[in-house]
């Protein structure tokens, strides 16, 4: 299976001047035990990581430490999620048919479920990872504040990485959003907008994306539980 990880974010909203997937957590890069968990896995053979070009001296030495450098490749990102991930579609071995995308500040996300989304991915053109919402959801008009609708959360669900497609038909997607002006936050929107089914993959309570100081802590305490 081959694996995409989109790596060209800051570390803005954690507070940070570089690259949030570059600090410490419990002593290692962030970065560090995301690509511990693909090594681990049984499935991926292939990783294409999007980035920055003044990050990759420091993900070249993370992937070095981890004894990786042979199945890791490196591709110049975009402004957005959405941009890196086209260029590391655009960047794939002609052979690849299937693509899992995962971000690489989900760092807890385990091997055997990299694997479980890996082996569905074979009997379907899409899926994601994703939990059910346990808060209510309220709906909010921008700019007077005021609560415009409460969805059902029986019917929400919280989406996660991997999320894994037919790298053909996500090709075109992207292609679709890009001559469209369509901006989103993950690849499973592109699949919705153009009328592709999308399936759900029950994911993990621990796989959180690192996004804030309070998210770094709440990673430590889960990897202290685990042991490591």
């Amino acid at each position: 299976m081959y694996l995409l990880i989109p790596a060209a974010g800051s570390g803005r909203r954690m507070g940070s001047s570089r690259n949030k997937l570059l600090l410490p957590l419990l002593d290692k890069p962030l970065l560090t035990w995301t690509l511990a968990a693909v090594k681990a896995s049984r499935s991926i053979r292939w990783v294409g990581i999007m980035g920055q070009p003044n990050d990759f001296p420091d993900f070249k030495e993370i992937v070095s430490s981890l004894g990786m450098t042979k199945c890791v490749h490196f591709f110049p990102g975009g402004a957005t999620r959405q941009e890196s991930v086209y260029k590391g579609l655009q960047a794939l071995p002609a052979v690849a048919e299937r693509v899992l995308i995962h971000d690489g500040a989900r760092c807890l996300v385990t091997p055997d479920f990299i694997d479980r989304c890996a082996a569905e991915l074979l009997h379907c053109p899409g899926l994601i990872a994703a939990i059910p919402v346990k808060d209510t959801i309220k709906v909010v008009e921008p700019v007077t504040q005021l609560i415009t609708h409460t969805p059902d959360r029986r019917h929400l669900w919280a989406a996660q990485t991997p999320q894994g497609f037919a790298v053909e038909p996500l090709i075109r997607c992207h292609q679709e959003g890009v001559a469209q002006g369509w901006e989103v936050t993950d690849d499973s929107a592109l699949f919705e907008q153009c009328g592709l089914p999308v399936k759900i993959v029950p994911g993990e309570e621990s796989n959180l994306k690192v996004t804030t100081p309070m998210d770094l802590a709440i990673a430590e305490s889960i990897l202290r539980q685990r042991g490591v």
